[in-house]
């Protein structure tokens, strides 16, 4: 971690917007104001509560341990099954025909799946798991597109206990070879490719050249999705001789609140992967009430639709656990926004009627840059509840949403956490907290979330500093896969008794928490700390501008000297002036201090696959150096197209 970034952040930008849930909504949500004081008032005795919404084989005799700080235990000696609590007992509550997934793939195949046939689907794919020697303990890794076969792998791993870890289905060969390896995986299971960007793109060749390097694999299960032709080894077996053929008898076994349920990998494709470890009572007890609780889910009358991928965290607690958990129903898309045509998303909440919507800030502000008239073409008026995930939102962005998106009448829930937390942290509850643009809010009830300076004291209103968590929340990860130390050390050793995963946060004038990025994003401007999102929220509040992403260039003069690359809206066209007129917006808004030394006209961003903008090659841009790593990027031949595309306004 750099050392600059240490110092007290500036808290530059100010909004004084608000938006209270409409009375008819409070009146009916979920959760109230209560909630609050009753997790103040007793955090343990609140997580019991929460827990009691789920079915156990056998109860607790500890709701927490922590003997062994940073070692936490939930719901000491309880035991359930995951899988169990996400179909079993909704079917067996009738609801076995109800919808749990609305597939549409992105050629415009359409499957509706129910909870019994999502059951009996899950039943032999346990079963088929079982046939292979895969055994509670033994860990699978799943390499998948975006299709139901995805959610059941899941669901059939958790069901006999075999903690699973899902590789997002466009890692490259060597990423993918490095996870199985560490997580010395016996099983893959796979497809033969899916469909993306109007064609299907191949995913067993990656699975067959990384498993040749991993001895720890016994066999390859494959879905057939694409129908392409495929090479076949021994060690290969289709899903649809072998599942399909399996028994659909299959009675769930309870398995302890701290046995491991997945482990999922947050580093680059460059060295050793990081496997956070998440188990199971803690974990499902917090998905789920964050899912009922953030989204006022009704799930007799909702149909919900988080569009993140099942290769992220998000995928994991609020596609398959969390909502199936709760018995809704929801959407699960294949491919992309644009494909066939860039109204792809806002066609789909017509055709389904979707009620709650989660998706990306990046994605947002993709659409903005499309146009307002794209979203307009559609009736959204089905839609209730909108949330943002992934990173902090700019509060022009999140104006957008709300009102070409959500009507103007759809309470937005700007949600933060991490994978290594499991589940949502901080949030609005939508029939509780009058919303702020751009802002998380405060942390859920329960949670214990702090912002604090260099020496670990909370940062008074109005002040910024470190992102911390003072004490244990049920979804917690447990460590890193195999290496303890480096759990201790990533994440605890900055600060005594507090997680801290390294993102920067403000409180406003009202106690509010604004995320502000990376600290390691956090630029050194004259002595001021500056966060890139506040540079990047100012830039976006231009009306010419969609997209902007900010770094800090060595400056001989300042230390840092602010650079900013900016997507202009459709239709606009840029020139010296309106570059001019840019920096001195982002002035006026933020002050001096933050105006940025230069700003260049790009037609894209350097973006992971899960949509988080690479900073660092942008900067390697600014500063006119050899670029890095590029192999995390969705399109590493992004950066040569940035290159030679630029327009760079004329520094002072």
């Amino acid at each position: 971690m750099n050392e600059a970034p240490q110092e007290t952040l500036a808290n530059l930008l100010t909004e004084d917007r608000t938006f209270p849930p409409p009375p008819e909504f409070t009146r009916s949500a979920n959760v109230s104001a209560e909630a609050y004081e009753k997790a103040d008032a007793d955090r343990l005795a609140f997580w019991d509560e929460q827990a009691r919404r789920l079915d156990w084989s056998k109860d607790w005799d500890q709701t927490l341990d922590w003997s062994n700080p940073p070692f936490a235990k939930w719901f000491v000696g309880g035991e359930l099954n995951v899988a169990a609590n996400c179909l079993d007992r909704h079917v067996e509550a009738g609801l076995g025909d109800r919808v749990a997934i609305h597939f549409e793939g992105e050629p415009g195949d359409t499957r509706a799946v129910t909870y019994a046939e999502l059951l009996d689907e899950v039943k032999r794919a346990a079963n088929t798991l079982t046939d292979l020697g895969v055994e509670a303990g033994d860990r699978v890794v799943i390499y998948m597109p975006m299709i139901p076969e995805a959610a059941v792998a899941m669901l059939a791993c958790a069901r006999i206990g075999a903690p699973h870890s899902v590789v997002f289905g466009g890692f490259s060969v060597e990423a993918l070879s490095s996870r199985i390896d560490d997580a010395g995986a016996k099983l893959v299971i796979c497809a033969d490719g899916g469909f993306r960007k109007g064609k299907a793109n191949a995913l067993k060749p990656t699975v067959d050249e990384a498993v040749d390097r991993c001895p720890s694999v016994e066999k390859v299960l494959v879905v057939r999705r694409t129908e392409q032709d495929v090479d076949w080894n021994d060690r290969d077996l289709w899903w649809h001789e072998t599942v399909a053929n399996a028994s659909n008898d299959h009675e769930a076994q309870a398995f302890d609140a701290e046995h491991p349920l997945f482990i999922l990998y947050t580093s680059g494709t460059t060295g050793k992967p990081k496997g956070i470890l998440h188990t199971s009572g803690g974990y499902l007890t917090q998905a789920s009430y964050t899912h009922r609780s953030v989204f006022d889910l009704k799930p007799e009358n909702d149909v919900y639709w988080c569009t993140a991928d099942i290769g992220w965290v998000t995928g994991h607690s609020y596609i398959v656990y969390g909502p199936m958990a709760n018995a809704a129903t929801q959407v699960m898309y294949e491919g992309t926004p644009d494909t066939p045509h860039t109204g792809r998303m806002w066609e789909i909440v017509q055709k389904y009627g979707v009620t709650i919507m989660y998706t990306a800030p990046t994605a947002i502000r993709t659409f903005m840059k499309w146009g307002d008239d794209v979203p307009a073409r559609y009736d959204l008026s089905s839609l209730r509840v909108l949330g943002s995930v992934g990173e902090p939102i700019n509060p022009e962005a999140w104006m957008w949403y709300r009102e070409h998106i959500g009507g103007s009448r759809c309470p937005i829930v700007d949600t933060w956490w991490q994978t290594e937390t499991g589940a949502i942290m901080v949030s609005p509850l939508p029939g509780v907290t009058a919303t702020k643009p751009g802002s998380a809010q405060r942390s859920l009830p329960g949670i214990t979330v702090d912002v604090v300076d260099d020496e670990a004291s909370s940062v008074p209103n109005g002040g910024g500093g470190f992102l911390t968590i003072r004490d244990p929340w049920p979804s917690m990860l447990r460590t890193i896969w195999g290496d303890d130390q480096r759990f201790l050390d990533t994440y605890w050793s900055r600060f005594s008794n507090m997680y801290f995963a390294g993102d920067g946060a403000k409180r406003d004038a009202d106690g509010d928490i604004w995320l502000l990025g990376r600290v390691d994003d956090v630029m050194l401007v004259s002595g001021h700390n500056i966060s890139t999102t506040e540079v990047e929220s100012a830039l976006v509040g231009h009306d010419t501008v969609a997209e902007a992403a900010v770094v800090g260039a060595a400056d001989p003069l300042t230390g840092q000297g602010i650079v900013a690359f900016v997507i202009l809206r459709g239709g606009v066209e840029s020139s010296p002036e309106h570059l001019a007129d840019l920096r001195n917006h982002v002035a006026k808004t933020l002050g001096p201090i933050a105006k940025p030394r230069q700003v260049m006209v790009v037609s894209e961003l350097p973006k992971t696959r899960s949509g988080k903008i690479m900073r660092r090659l942008l900067r390697d841009i600014a500063e006119d150096r050899q670029l890095g790593d590029v192999t995390t990027l969705q399109d590493s031949s992004v950066m040569a197209r940035i290159k030679d595309g630029l327009q760079a306004a004329p520094e002072d």
